[in-house]
């Protein structure tokens, strides 16, 4: 049995070969603190944050898209193995995404906790490549492509020709920053305190890169900070693209850094070809727009933006002789 794991900050996804992307859900543990118990993994655990009893903590093991608490990611990682590979007779083979650039302790923390956890051989793939892969982008000739995947807790960008990474760049910034800076903002504005959750549902529902002609709006529920009962403010999209510009501005220069470094052979290619965006924060409204309004270069999403890590990882493994090359090493 084959799997492939896309294992992000935010989400940890699961594909199968021949099902596809079996297990979407979101990368949280729930521990009992009593006596360390394993309460609840995935959707059911991240119900729990920011509502659970004193006793009870839901924890993200994954942070910046390297493994924070190495116990829980593997007792996570044991979790969806068991959940998708049900017959336990065979151990399957593993293939997990890594951001590009991580040390290589960090890496084989990832392939320990994997092997733990009950794979049979655990392979790694860097980022980047995966989600190329998955959105189809053609890896192994020698005409470069440009990717852009913003993920939960990184984006990574990487100019990409001959199966290998030549230029990358990855920052620790993607879509749970985004959500932190449109909380922050509705704090400071408002003087209203909203959860996580709320935020990433503001950023989902009227969140743009560009300011709209026709502003979105929603209500927003918090706790007032002075009164400190609970309160509702009606919020514009204009507001969350303000809100949003740091980040944003991180992920521009990234992209610019990325094609200062490109040789001008594969450069040529990327204006032809534009460039490829995947992950989650991929779906900002405009975000495309205002890639493309920046760097004068085309900027598409990929169809399935948020699976296409997952995809690429089990391609990478049905397909393993073709990307062999492409893997991280065993160091």
């Amino acid at each position: 049995m084959k799997i492939g794991i896309d294992l992000g900050t935010a989400n940890i996804l699961v594909y199968v070969k021949g099902k596809g992307v079996v297990l979407n859900e979101p990368s949280v543990v729930a521990i009992s603190d009593d006596d360390n118990r394993l309460l609840a993994v995935g959707e059911e655990a991240r119900d729990m944050i920011g509502r659970t009893p004193g006793n009870v903590r839901a924890i993200r093991p994954m942070r910046d898209g390297v493994i924070a608490d190495y116990l829980i990611t593997e007792a996570m990682l044991r979790y969806v193995i068991n959940k998708v590979a049900r017959v336990r007779l065979f151990k399957p083979d593993v293939m997990i995404s890594v951001p590009s650039g991580v040390t290589s302790v960090e890496k084989r923390a990832v392939r320990d906790a994997a092997l733990k956890a009950g794979a049979k051989d655990a392979y790694l793939i860097e980022e980047p490549l995966a989600a190329a892969i998955g959105a189809n982008v053609p890896i192994s000739g020698p005409s470069g492509n440009m990717i852009i995947d913003i993920g939960g807790g990184t984006s990574e960008i990487a100019v990409i020709a001959l199966g290998g990474i030549v230029v990358s760049d990855s920052l620790r910034v993607g879509g749970n920053r985004f959500d932190e800076s449109i909380a922050n903002y509705i704090r400071r504005k408002y003087n209203l305190m909203i959860g996580d959750r709320t935020a990433e549902d503001v950023k989902i529902q009227i969140g743009s890169a560009l300011p709209l002609e026709e502003p979105l709006r929603m209500e927003v529920k918090g706790r007032d900070m002075i009164a400190g009962l609970p309160r509702t403010i009606p919020i514009t999209s204009t507001e969350i693209t303000e809100a949003i510009e740091q980040p944003l501005q991180s992920i521009i220069t990234a992209v610019r850094n990325v094609l200062e470094q490109t040789p001008p052979e594969l450069s040529s290619d990327i204006i032809d070809k534009g460039m490829v965006m995947t992950g989650g924060g991929a779906l900002l409204r405009n975000l495309d727009k205002l890639l493309t309004q920046v760097t004068g270069i085309p900027c598409h999403v990929a169809e399935n933006a948020l699976n296409s890590v997952a995809v690429g990882t089990g391609m990478a493994l049905e397909h393993f002789g073709t990307f062999r090359k492409s893997l991280v090493s065993h160091s």
